[in-house]
């Protein structure tokens, strides 16, 4: 094979291999986000780290399909391992919720707001205790997974 033969060769399998990885990096980051407007509860479900600004320790939410109520959601919070149960709704961007320790009152609410550009992965909002009725901001980002 002559020198001239090898380096074109050389050169069309760059071209192809090159153009192929080009063409695999649009696909990966041409990324899934629905716009606010197009979010359900649906895409809330699954697990969500929450930390709260002059409040310790963050919280660890499940957020799943409520069983009784369509376009709802429920699940269960944890604190360093005090667990309550949590059950709420998303009506347009407003992200609400109701926290109770023992399953039946309630011990604090939950009142937020989807980032814009978050790809409803990301909560931004207060949460107010029953117990001394203060107001915690908090900020929730969903989970891998």
């Amino acid at each position: 094979m002559k020198a001239k033969d090898a380096i074109f060769l050389i050169a069309i399998t760059l071209v192809f291999t090159g153009a192929q990885a080009q063409n695999d990096a649009k696909v990966a980051s041409l990324p899934d986000c629905p716009l606010i407007s197009e979010l359900s509860p649906d895409h809330l479900f699954g697990l969500w780290r929450a930390e709260f600004s002059g409040l310790l320790p963050g919280a660890t939410l499940l957020l799943e399909k409520h069983p009784q109520w369509p376009g709802s959601f429920s699940g269960g919070v944890n604190r360093a391992g005090v667990q309550s149960r949590i059950s709420g709704e998303l009506e347009a961007e407003e992200f609400s919720l109701e926290e109770s320790a023992d399953g039946v009152q309630v011990s604090a609410v939950w009142q937020g707001t989807l980032l814009a550009g978050s790809c409803g992965k990301e909560i931004r909002g207060t949460w107010n205790s029953a117990t001394n009725r203060t107001l915690y901001p908090f900020v929730m980002r969903k989970l891998p997974g």
